[in-house]
């Protein structure tokens, strides 16, 4: 029997027939796809970000629904705010905020013709209480894999490892990556700042490397500007031992669904931020602050445009995710395309059509495979 090229520890781990991993993206990854990377081979990865603790359950159980297939779940670990922020609510942060800068997005909003509305900012993943519980959730539904794409997770290695779970994190530099492996995190995620998201700004191929001489034995995925198999290739040709995908997922036909079903986003918001990213070339994205106040790759547009060129507010996570949320819902119902903030990387560029998820596992893997093995007989 031939083989599989592309068979890494990561598919040792979980018992993967591919080393590609879709990112857990907040209002992105739910069930249907989720369940369909991991039903191609891949491992899929819920975004909790959005969600309550009830809905992250009642996802797990319908992406098990859907495969049965391993799968994980990102929950993204609450910044290091204030002590009365750690469990704060929408309420009570919306009270607190700077009146100087709830006025200057009032006049925004009106200056746009903006109806008066208020939004919901999905603020559930900046309260330790709610961490902890989707940590617990995730335990008692038997979930193989727990990530956190933003902030540090190692409080939960000791129960984790004692239940036989993996503990997987994000980082930009190589001193938060010794700091993770160091505390026990089972996989260090490198990801570069060609990545759509909250993101650093050490690009990839630069990032990978270093990451992975730094904390040795401990395994490495590459994540940032992979979105086909010349990206999974290179990635293991640097010593990682699969990739994190994200911005070829969003425009996926499974992406979204259930973001839209629990009212999170709308499916014009939606099919815009497709269409957005379908068109984008690889110079039409930036790093703002703008919608979280952390450093979040997006594509351009005039919001973030605006807001910045007048000097508008930008407060520290998770205000400035309150502070605009109103805002960004009158957009939605207003529908301003050019003020949407849609989210991507800068492979953004290479994404021209509509996918299945599995389709899109498929595609990587193969053409990954196709290059590996040209590379293995010395032909180009």
């Amino acid at each position: 029997m031939k083989k599989n090229i592309l068979h890494t520890e990561l598919c040792d781990m979980f018992g993967l027939k591919y080393p590609i991993v879709a990112a857990g993206m907040g209002f992105v990854s739910g069930p249907a796809l989720a369940a369909a990377v991991s039903n191609a081979g891949g491992l899929g990865v819920l975004g909790a970000a959005s969600l309550t603790p009830e809905e992250l359950r009642e996802s797990i159980k319908r992406t098990k629904d859907l495969t049965d297939k391993p799968f994980g779940v990102d929950v993204p670990m609450p910044p290091q705010l204030e002590e009365e922020d750690f469990n704060a609510t929408e309420e009570t942060i919306r009270a607190q905020l700077p009146p100087e800068a709830v006025a200057f997005a009032n006049k925004f909003g009106e200056e746009l013709g903006l109806p008066h509305v208020q939004g919901k900012a999905g603020l559930q993943a900046f309260s330790i209480e709610f961490t902890r519980e989707c940590f617990q959730i995730s335990l008692e539904e038997h979930i193989p894999v727990f990530v956190s794409a933003v902030g540090n997770p190692s409080w939960a290695v000791p129960e984790a490892h004692a239940k036989g779970m993996k503990i997987m994190a994000a980082i930009g530099l190589v001193r938060q990556a010794r700091r993770l492996a160091e505390a026990g995190v089972d996989v260090i995620i490198a990801q570069g700042t060609e990545a759509g998201g909250h993101t650093g700004r050490i690009g990839t191929m630069a990032l990978v490397p270093q990451v992975i001489d730094a904390i040795r034995p401990i395994p490495v995925l590459a994540a940032g500007g992979i979105a086909d198999g010349r990206g999974l290739a290179a990635a293991l040709a640097m010593g990682a031992i699969g990739a994190w995908v994200g911005t070829a997922f969003v425009t996926t036909e499974e992406s979204c669904i259930e973001t839209i079903e629990y009212g999170y986003m709308s499916q014009w918001e939606v099919d815009l931020w497709k269409r957005k990213i379908l068109n984008a070339t690889e110079d039409d994205t930036i790093i703002s602050k703008v919608l979280t106040g952390k450093t979040l790759r997006m594509l351009k547009n005039k919001f973030q445009e605006t807001w910045e060129k007048r000097g508008g507010p930008i407060l520290r996570t998770p205000r400035q995710n309150v502070l605009i949320s109103d805002l960004l819902e009158g957009i939605r119902e207003a529908k301003l395309e050019d003020y949407t903030l849609p989210v991507g990387g800068q492979i953004s560029g290479m994404i021209k059509k509509i996918k299945p998820a599995a389709e899109v596992v498929n595609e990587i893997a193969e053409e990954a495979i196709h290059i590996l093995e040209k590379l293995g007989t010395g032909k180009r």
